[in-house]
């Protein structure tokens, strides 16, 4: 049996953290499915950038739109969904058969959204709409000012997908927001069966911090907040509160492992996927580091309910000078502006290529 299967049949769902035109064209993303247990993805600006900007799957697309009067975002945004839609209907069959908990895929709002809940409210109501896709979740980061946009969205009945969480802290706001919008859903008579993960991002942790504390530190801080954080989510999965919602027929906020390949040439390729494995989790990882796990990962600790050594690791950073809530806030914001760049290029990009440019990548090439 794979290593794919053995954490798929421990409970986790497997997601690729990753969307191209070429994996829908050739195949790829249907063995993906059928080979290594793969149940949904992931998108985000920075992957649509490279799946866009670089090659030539998308040119005549662009163009085309182009001529009919499109540009910019719209114009993204129609390309975007043309491939989400097939991909979301791939995974059709696991959203019915798993009761809708699994077999989803993901858009993003825009992310100069970030801070603008009323514009992340309006943009999500709008991609839900355009996708026409039930098993679509869209992406709205879990920032302070995105809190009220969340829990809006979800009572509105859109499923989401709360991105760029890094802490404990964050992930029991965005777990907050999700609640209070299926609370309100009760509340009005509505259907509370409305889809959700909250997304917490790890190896960013040990890019942060991997240069300033001793070596036998390297690679521990991400996956001591995710096992922190994990006992936060069954805490409160086995909270009243939650149980009151659950028995009226809610579906769980799952929480998602994001950003889970390895960044230290030095550490194992699997490092975080093998950490990280946990029931009732989804894990997304980049193309990479499924297929490195696929060929020889070892799923063998199931991560501790009770969080296991995670306060214990945590203290040893707190003792190197680590000052883990003001570095939550940093990665966050750090995080959100990085879309921001990855957006705006992509933009470029396809006006670039809209008009016939050569793009930064094929000029280097000349």
């Amino acid at each position: 049996m794979k290593p794919t299967r053995r954490l798929h049949d421990l409970g986790q769902s497997l997601w690729l953290d990753n969307i191209t035109r070429e994996i829908l064209d050739n195949g790829t993303l249907h063995r993906y499915i059928d080979d290594l247990s793969i149940t949904g993805l992931t998108s985000n600006p920075t992957i649509f950038d490279g799946a866009m900007g670089n090659g030539q799957a998308y040119d005549a697309a662009i163009r085309e739109k182009v001529k009919a009067g499109k540009s910019g975002e719209s114009l993204f945004m129609e390309l975007a969904l043309e491939d989400l839609r097939r991909a979301a209907d791939m995974f059709m069959p696991v959203y019915e058969a798993s009761g809708h908990v699994d077999g989803w895929v993901s858009m993003e709002v825009s992310p100069l959204l970030a801070r603008d809940a009323a514009g992340s409210i309006q943009a999500a109501q709008q991609i839900h709409a355009q996708a026409a896709r039930p098993n679509l979740f869209v992406k709205i980061p879990g920032l302070p000012e995105g809190l009220p946009a969340i829990e809006a969205s979800i009572y509105a009945g859109i499923p989401i997908n709360v991105t760029l969480l890094f802490s404990r802290e964050h992930y029991l706001a965005a777990a907050e927001a999700y609640m209070r919008g299926i609370e309100r859903r009760l509340e009005a008579g509505l259907d509370p069966r409305v889809g959700s993960v909250a997304s917490v991002f790890v190896s960013r942790w040990d890019v942060a911090v991997n240069d300033k504390v001793p070596a036998e530190l390297h690679n521990k801080l991400g996956i001591a907040v995710a096992q922190r954080t994990y006992r936060a989510y069954r805490e409160l999965l086995a909270a009243p509160r939650w149980r009151k919602l659950a028995d009226a027929g809610a579906l769980p906020q799952r929480l998602l492992w994001a950003s889970t390949g390895t960044k230290d040439p030095g550490a194992s390729d699997t490092l975080y996927i093998q950490a990280l494995a946990a029931p009732d989790t989804v894990n997304t990882m980049p193309e990479k580091t499924l297929l490195a796990f696929a060929e020889h990962g070892v799923p063998s600790v199931v991560m501790a309910v009770d969080g296991g050594d995670a306060e214990s690791v945590l203290t040893r950073f707190e003792r190197a000078g680590i000052d883990l809530d003001a570095l939550a806030s940093r990665l966050q914001s750090e995080g959100a502006q990085s879309f921001v760049k990855s957006w705006r290029q992509l933009l470029q990009r396809i006006a670039d290529k809209g008009a016939g440019l050569p793009t930064a990548a094929q000029r280097a090439a000349s």
